[in-house]
């Protein structure tokens, strides 16, 4: 396959670094879901860890690192999702945590990062104005700036789920992955062209937020002025360009789906399979939503990044009434 940033043997030593509980998670057959979808349907399971999310694979090689250098302070911006992991791991090996972060992100998400005992930045913007403020810090202090899906470990910790899924894969057709960053896409991505090349890996992105879409489509960076979408752990305006050029060469399709569709997905695996995750997580159920055609017949399998919602719009979502915490 053509060269990307990634190294597969890398991935593979990654797997002696990241801590066990975010390895080996649940991968399965969920048939109740294959009705509804006209498909097979095997879902990779990364919410069951305590981050609630597969971001803790890339965040452990990056606090690893840190510590074996001396490094004692790191900064990063997250939607939520990658603070939550950068505090898990750096709290483990004594490392000093800075979030930036939206004020806009789901409160729990925010709420979590404080838990783990990180700094916690709030900006009044979205999350790439959440990364201009991270790397100012960096400068200022002279601390190590986490950019996630730019950093190469971010993408091989996330690899390691392709390494999973590449065991797997003779019984697959397609990966179904959700686009943000692109540390994931990448990542699985450049495991399974390597591994598992009859795999068509597809990458799924809301299209309230297209901008990694729209810069695959037309191989050069594409930038969008606002997002408009409840997924909010993949919408971001400015792609990076050498996560562009990997994904080029990794992804064989990249679709946009609509926001009923990505809340059906999320009805769906509540219904039918009893998972509670967030919208970004249902970025594949919704893709099969919009085009049964293309995968009657066929088996997928989706991963399921996330976990981490706000109970309250979820409920909405889900057409429920939220609780009453008073």
């Amino acid at each position: 396959m053509p060269e990307t940033r990634l190294d597969t043997a890398r991935i593979r030593a990654a797997r002696r670094v990241i801590d066990p509980v975010f390895l080996d998670t649940p991968l399965y057959r969920c048939e109740a879901l294959e009705p509804g979808l006209g498909c097979a349907v095997s879902v990779k399971l990364e919410t069951a860890n305590p981050v609630r999310s597969f971001k803790g694979r890339g965040t452990e090689l990056v606090a690893s690192l840190l510590a074996d250098a001396g490094r004692r302070a790191v900064v990063c911006a997250s939607a939520g999702n990658l603070g939550q992991a950068l505090a898990w791991s750096g709290r483990g090996r004594g490392l000093d945590v800075t979030v930036v972060a939206s004020r806009f992100a789901p409160a729990a998400k925010l709420d979590r990062i404080r838990a783990l005992d990180a700094r916690l930045e709030l900006v009044d913007g979205d999350f790439d104005t959440a990364r201009e403020r991270a790397a100012a810090i960096a400068r200022h202090d002279g601390v190590r700036l986490v950019e996630d899906s730019l950093d190469i470990e971010t993408c091989e910790g996330a690899a390691t789920i392709g390494l999973e899924l590449a065991d797997a894969a003779p019984s697959f057709d397609a990966v179904l992955i959700a686009l943000g960053g692109g540390a994931m896409a990448t990542g699985v991505g450049h495991v399974l062209k390597a591994l598992a090349p009859g795999v068509e890996v597809i990458c799924v992105q809301p299209l309230g937020a297209p901008a990694m879409t729209y810069s695959w489509r037309r191989r050069q960076v594409v930038t969008t002025d606002s997002t408009d979408t409840i997924a909010d752990g993949v919408a971001g305006r400015r792609p990076i360009p050498a996560v562009l050029d990997d994904l080029l060469l990794v992804a064989d399709d990249a679709v946009l789906v609509r926001e009923s569709s990505i809340i059906a997905g999320m009805r769906m695996l509540l219904d039918h399979a009893g998972l509670v995750v967030e919208p970004s997580a249902a970025l594949g159920i919704a893709a099969v939503l919009e085009d049964r055609a293309r995968f009657a017949g066929k088996h997928v399998a989706t991963i399921v990044c996330g976990g981490n919602v706000d109970m309250d719009a979820y409920l909405r979502w889900m057409g429920t009434t939220p609780i009453d915490r008073t």
